[in-house]
């Protein structure tokens, strides 16, 4: 049965909701809009003059379609070369949903979604759903087939594996534009101390260059070790320059509601470098190097420039 124009009309209207969804459960902007044309093409096919409440039956559909992918994301997650980090967005991507409240714009950082890696699939739902949309517990077990009890369960043992003690900054662009600088200052100076005295010192640094880019392959822990092995990354050698092409300018961003410093040789973003801003420092930095994590990113900056740089390297 064909769509009628209200019918088509009442899936693009839920689009934007139904992707944010996604992309907070499956850490992914690609994969988030598979699944969300996935539910489209079920929306399609379904028996709609059965449905009572289209919203919750969306909803439903598209969370069946992501615990179906992260049941097998955390197989490929055990082959995948090196530490990984979810794929970064631009502010102002309809991929991050709503961002009125503390828990919502907190459920979309990049330090978050690697977190809500440790979950399982059923409690990466549960709070996803409750946290950042506010789904009451009732319309959440009726979304995974679980009495309301056991939903409540599994919602407070998600959130004492991901609660944190510390309250990260919450960023416009120009305050993003302020700590990067600062950042950006401090790592191509090659001051050791200046970089520490900018982490926290528990701040943990992880880089993702997939199967394609090299990275460091394990996490860098502690203040003084993440400031030497940055001084190696922001050191410019011709080899850099050989291997990347060209000489890169650094931008400032808001990207997953943080500050980043974005790297940029030619029209193309090689690396994000995403950092978790707290009152004690830099409490963790997120290097997003693999290149295919960066093809939506570099769509979206370049549709947005002209742009600045704060600083060039290499």
């Amino acid at each position: 049965m064909s769509l009628r124009t209200y019918e088509v009309d009442l899936f693009e209207n839920s689009r934007g909701r139904l992707e944010a969804i996604a992309y907070r459960l499956l850490g992914s902007a690609g994969d988030a809009e598979d699944a969300v044309q996935d539910a489209y093409l079920r929306w399609h096919a379904a028996d709609r003059e059965q449905i009572e409440t289209p919203e919750a039956w969306l909803t439903k559909v598209l969370t069946n379609l992501c615990l179906n992918q992260l049941t097998s994301a955390r197989a490929r997650r055990e082959t995948y070369v090196g530490q990984w980090l979810p794929e970064p967005v631009l502010a102002g991507d309809r991929m991050l949903g709503p961002a009125d409240t503390a828990e919502q714009r907190e459920s979309v950082s990049i330090a978050m979604l690697t977190l809500m890696e440790r979950l399982s699939p059923n409690e990466r739902v549960v709070y996803v759903l409750r946290e950042a949309f506010g789904y009451p517990h009732r319309e959440i077990a009726e979304i995974l087939d679980l009495t309301e009890a056991n939903c409540q369960q599994i919602y407070r043992r998600a959130k004492q594996h991901v609660t944190t003690d510390r309250s990260r900054t919450q960023v416009d662009a120009a305050t993003a534009a302020k700590v990067v600088e600062g950042f950006l200052a401090a790592a191509l100076s090659g001051d050791t101390e200046s970089l520490i005295r900018l982490l926290a010192d528990d701040a943990v640094s992880v880089a993702d260059g997939g199967a394609h880019v090299r990275a460091r392959r394990s996490p860098v822990v502690g203040a003084l070790k993440i400031a030497r092995y940055l001084r190696g990354v922001f050191r410019t050698t011709e080899a850099k320059r050989a291997r990347v092409g060209g000489s890169a300018t650094l931008h400032a961003a808001v990207v997953n509601g943080g500050p980043a410093a974005l790297v940029e040789v030619g029209e193309r973003i090689l690396g994000v470098v995403c950092l978790d801003a707290t009152p004690d420092g830099v409490e963790a930095i997120h290097i997003l190097v693999n290149p295919d994590k960066l093809e939506r990113i570099t769509r979206q900056w370049a549709a947005s420039g002209p742009h600045r740089p704060l600083a060039q390297m290499w």
